[in-house]
C-alpha cells in the first residue's frame, strides 16, 4: 500500500514534460514546492540526528540511558587536585579498641632454634593485632509466662497480664520487623530476596505474606506523621518540587516529590498535573518560592518561582554544539558566571547596579536567539493546531517569558541555581523500579512513598533509620522535632 502511495505521488517523464510545455510559471510553481519539500525533509532529518545525539549531558536523559558508549565530555572544570582523599580529610581508619570483646592468647612452648621448653617462662612482651568480624546473627526468642494463683480470702482465680504489645501466642517482634521495613523500603530489595535474606542471614524463614503485612502496617502507622510533613512543607520558604513516571498495576502513574533540607514528602497518582498536585496538598497553600524543571502546571499557583538552571544547561548545551548557535554558548556562560559570582560573594546579595547589568546581558542574549530562531509560520494547507517550534525557538520563549523564575538564584541568595534537591529525593525511587519491579497494587505503592516520606525525613535530620523504623511499632512519638502536633 505505501509502495503504491509512493509511486503515485511520482511524477511520470510525461508529466514533467507537460509542466514544461505548460510554460515558466508551471515550472517555477514545481521548484517552488521541490524546494519546500526538501526544507521540510531537511528539519526532519536533522531533528532526528539531534535526537540520536542526546545524552545525559546535553538532554534530560538520566545517565543510565546512555548505555556502555564513550562517556560524554564533561563540562566540570579539573580541580588538580589527586584522586582520593585530600589533606586534612579525617578518615574512616579502622582502629584498635582498648577492651575487644575476645582475647586469643597465642603462647610460646618452645624455641623455634634450638627446640627449648619455654612453657614456664614469662613473657618479655606482647603484640596486638585485632580482627573485626560480626558473629553469627540468630534470631532471639523471648518467651513471656503469666501465672494464674488462687486467692485465699475470695477464691478467685487470678491471671498475670502480658505486656500490651503482646498479643499473640507467636509473633515477630519490633526489630525485627523494623529490619524487614528497612530491607524493603530503604535498601529496596524486592520481596521474594528479602524472605530469602532473612532465612539465610537469620536462619529464620519468613513468608512473602507476613512481609507485606509488615509493610501495611508500617504504611498505615506513618500515614499521620506524613500529614505532619506536608503541613511543615508547606511553611518552608523554599521547597523543591518534580516529578517522574512509576508504573502501577501495569499503568503509568506518576510519582510526585515536594522536599526541603529537612522535609521530604511523596505521592502517586495517576496524572501528571493539577490533580495530583492538589491531592498532594502542599502547592495549593504553599507561599515560599517553588523550584522545579518548568512544567506548566506549577505555574498556576501563586507562589514564587524558580526554575532548575541545570535543566537549562544541558539544553543550551545541545543547541550549542547540534545546532550551531553561539548565543546558547553565551547564556551557558552568563548563567555559569552569575552563579560563580554568587558563590564568591561576601554579600548576601548582588547591588542593583550588578542586577541591571545581569538583566541586561540576559536579555540581550535571548533577543540574539530570537532573532536566529524566528517564529514559524503557519503553513497554508495546514490550518488547524498549533505551529510546531524548533527546540531552540521553545527553550527561548521559556527564558523570555520566565525571566524572573530563571533567575531568581540571582535576586533571592537563599534560592539555589537548580533542583538537584527535588533530583536527587526522586532518584532513589526510581533506582527501586529497577531493582524490584513496578507496583502490583495501588495500596503497595502508597505504603511505599508513606514510608520512603518517614525514612528521608528521619535521614535529613540525623536519625538513625533503624531506630526511627523500629518507633513504628512502639508507642513512640514519630519524629517529634518535626514541632506539629497531630491532626
Amino acid at each position: 500500500m505505501k509502495k503504491e502511495q509512493k509511486e503515485k505521488k511520482r511524477l511520470t517523464r510525461d508529466q514533467i514534460i507537460a509542466l514544461y510545455q505548460a510554460g515558466p510559471e508551471a515550472v517555477v510553481s514545481l521548484i517552488e514546492y521541490l524546494q519546500d519539500e526538501m526544507d521540510s525533509l531537511s528539519s526532519r532529518l536533522h531533528a532526528l540526528e539531534v535526537q540520536n545525539k542526546t545524552n545525559s549531558r546535553n538532554s534530560s536523559k538520566p545517565p543510565s540511558s546512555d548505555g556502555m558508549k564513550k562517556p560524554p565530555k564533561q563540562t566540570r572544570k579539573p580541580t588538580g587536585k589527586k584522586p582520593g582523599g585530600q589533606k586534612g580529610h579525617t578518615g574512616t581508619t579502622l582502629k584498635m579498641v582498648e577492651t575487644p570483646d575476645r582475647i586469643i592468647e597465642h603462647e610460646v612452648d618452645f624455641c623455634t632454634h634450638c627446640g627449648k621448653d619455654l612453657s614456664a617462662s614469662p613473657a618479655i612482651d606482647t603484640q596486638r593485632r585485632q580482627v573485626f568480624d560480626i558473629p553469627p546473627i540468630c534470631v532471639e526468642v523471648t518467651e513471656h509466662r503469666t501465672e494464674t494463683k488462687r486467692c485465699s480470702c475470695c477464691g478467685e482465680l487470678i491471671e498475670g497480664q502480658f505486656p500490651p504489645e503482646v498479643t499473640h501466642p507467636t509473633q515477630y517482634g519490633p526489630r525485627l520487623k523494623a529490619i524487614s521495613l528497612y530491607l524493603k523500603n530503604y535498601a529496596l530489595l524486592p520481596y521474594e530476596r528479602t524472605a530469602e535474606l532473612f532465612e539465610d542471614l537469620f536462619g529464620t524463614p519468613i513468608s512473602v505474606g507476613t512481609l507485606t503485612s509488615i509493610n501495611r502496617r508500617g504504611g498505615e502507622r506513618v500515614e499521620e506523621v506524613g500529614e505532619r510533613i506536608k503541613e511543615a512543607l508547606r511553611s518552608e520558604s523554599v521547597a523543591h518540587f518534580d516529578e517522574t513516571g512509576m508504573r502501577v498495576c501495569g499503568k503509568l502513574n506518576w510519582l510526585h516529590v515536594a522536599s526541603s533540607e529537612k522535609l521530604t514528602s511523596y505521592q502517586v497518582h495517576p496524572k501528571r498535573g493539577g490533580k495530583a498536585m492538589e491531592v498532594m496538598g502542599i502547592l495549593p497553600f504553599f507561599k515560599g518560592t517553588a523550584v522545579h524543571d518548568g512544567w506548566k502546571s506549577y505555574f498556576a499557583y501563586g507562589c514564587a518561582h524558580s526554575l532548575c538552571n541545570a535543566h537549562h544547561l544541558r539544553e543550551l548545551t545541545c543547541i550549542h554544539e547540534e545546532y550551531g548557535q553561539e548565543w546558547a554558548g553565551g547564556m551557558i556562560d552568563f548563567l555559569l558566571e552569575v552563579k560563580a559570582r554568587r558563590e564568591n560573594s561576601e554579600r548576601q546579595n548582588f547591588s542593583e547596579s550588578e542586577l541591571e547589568e545581569f538583566e541586561k546581558r540576559y536579555r540581550s542574549l535571548v533577543r540574539k536567539g530570537l532573532d536566529a530562531n524566528p517564529s514559524p509560520e503557519r503553513q497554508k494547507e495546514k490550518r488547524r493546531g498549533r505551529v510546531k517550534k524548533s527546540k531552540p525557538r521553545n527553550l527561548l520563549e521559556r527564558l523570555q517569558n520566565h525571566e524572573k523564575a530563571t533567575l531568581a538564584f540571582m535576586y533571592d541568595f537563599s534560592v539555589p541555581f537548580d533542583n538537584n534537591r527535588g533530583e536527587r529525593d526522586i532518584r532513589m525511587m526510581k533506582v527501586q523500579q529497577k531493582v524490584s519491579g513496578t507496583f502490583r497494587s495501588e495500596d503497595g505503592a502508597q505504603w511505599f512513598c508513606a514510608l520512603r516520606s518517614y525514612i528521608s525525613t528521619a535521614r535529613k535530620h540525623g536519625y538513625n533509620v533503624m531506630s526511627t523504623l523500629q518507633d513504628i511499632f512502639t508507642d513512640e512519638k514519630l519524629l517529634p522535632q518535626l514541632g506539629i502536633q497531630n491532626s
